[in-house]
């Protein structure tokens, strides 16, 4: 075996690329969380036996529209972008029921040890509450961000007013929009004015308030990365109000539909864009009582899901035979950046699997067939 044909074998052997940096189209990313939401509706749709409770379903016609009688079509009613869009030009990680796996590496399955573990790409034990407290980690965000490629093109939305503690706002200088704060500015958009006033009379953050600001951020200042984080799934779930835990995953849906539109109307965006979709942790799954909530003793929390669309992502649909990990969405993001993130401890690696297939690899296979011929 000569040296091409071993950096070929040890390449195919651990599934690791032959390139130090992943070649990509990719230019900008937009990653987006629906806080608490099962895999279970995303893969089944409604679940009958939460449904048909009227403990946790005050307005039965307001899902109507929802309804179906296989799972394909009560999940793509409810998520038609998902299943009409992504699931034939993208990628879905997390359907059990296909043997595709996707955990939480930390122990803990709620949502500041989860945001962590996704945007630090490694698990920190010592994060175990969701308090107002500063991630003593950076994240991937403060990697790209001290990157003259990628400064002060890097912004967060949120719901959740902790992200400014998770994403280190006060030290790593990244724009984090969140909880009650307005957007200020001498160029902010007539748009953007009138959010404010609705969210100062309000008087609390919504999810529409949240979406709505980055979206007009987005067509403003144009980012490299921006992260969208919505959390009226995770919040209607504990109250136990299903239908409004459907409804918002279906206007979230709705919104990352328009956002795709958009962004294929731009040239600086348009087939230059990866969205990555995912949830920070997974609940319950009886049916009854606990898929109201989630944590390191109820079943089911730590499972996720994940979804990938972009002009770098084969479009596989539904993902089979497979385990990946919260932890690796950090690595994946950048190398859809083209950058090759580290940190100062070991990180998940990429999820190889998003990515079509290199060139050199395919070319150096072919040599490597060659070669062997050859020699025969």
């Amino acid at each position: 075996m000569n040296k091409l044909q071993f950096i070929l074998f040890l390449a195919l052997l651990t599934g690791m690329p032959l390139l130090a940096q992943q070649k990509t189209e990719t230019k900008n990313v937009i990653l987006i969380t629906l806080d608490g939401f099962r895999w279970q509706e995303l893969y089944r749709g409604v679940e009958s036996g939460i449904v048909d409770n009227p403990k946790f379903v005050t307005n039965r016609s307001s899902l109507a529209d929802f309804e179906g009688v296989s799972n394909e079509e009560k999940r793509a009613s409810l998520l038609p972008f998902f299943w009409n869009t992504i699931a034939t030009q993208g990628q879905l990680y997390g359907n059990r029921a296909l043997k595709s796996y996707a955990n939480c590496s930390n122990p803990y399955w709620f949502s500041y040890p989860g945001y962590s573990e996704m945007l630090v790409g490694s698990v920190d034990r010592k994060i175990r509450s969701n308090g107002k407290t500063l991630n003593p980690n950076a994240t991937v965000f403060d990697f790209l961000n001290q990157s003259n490629k990628f400064k002060n093109q890097v912004g967060a939305f949120s719901t959740w007013d902790v992200f400014p503690y998770i994403l280190r706002e006060s030290v790593s200088g990244i724009l984090v929009n969140s909880g009650l704060e307005c957007v200020n500015g001498d160029s902010i958009s007539s748009n953007e004015a009138l959010l404010n006033q609705i969210q100062t009379k309000n008087g609390k953050r919504y999810d529409s308030i949240t979406f709505h600001l980055a979206f007009e951020y987005l067509k403003r200042t144009h980012p490299r990365l921006l992260y969208i984080a919505l959390d009226e799934t995770d919040s209607h779930a504990h109250g136990g109000r299903y239908d409004q835990y459907l409804l918002a995953a279906h206007q979230a849906d709705e919104w990352i539909s328009k956002l795709w539109s958009w962004i294929q109307s731009q040239p600086a965006y348009k087939d230059q864009t990866t969205l990555l979709i995912t949830s920070d942790h997974g609940r319950g799954r009886n049916a009854r009582r606990n898929w109201r909530n989630h944590g390191r003793h109820i079943f089911g929390s730590s499972e996720v899901w994940m979804a990938a669309l972009g002009p770098d992502t084969p479009p596989e649909g539904e993902m089979t035979s497979n385990q990946i990990y919260q932890k690796q969405i950090a690595k994946t993001l950048a190398t859809f950046l083209g950058e090759d993130y580290q940190n100062e401890f070991v990180v998940g690696e990429t999820i190889h699997s998003m990515f079509l297939p290199q060139p050199l690899m395919a070319d150096l296979s072919k040599q490597a067939v060659v070669e062997i011929g050859q020699k025969k």
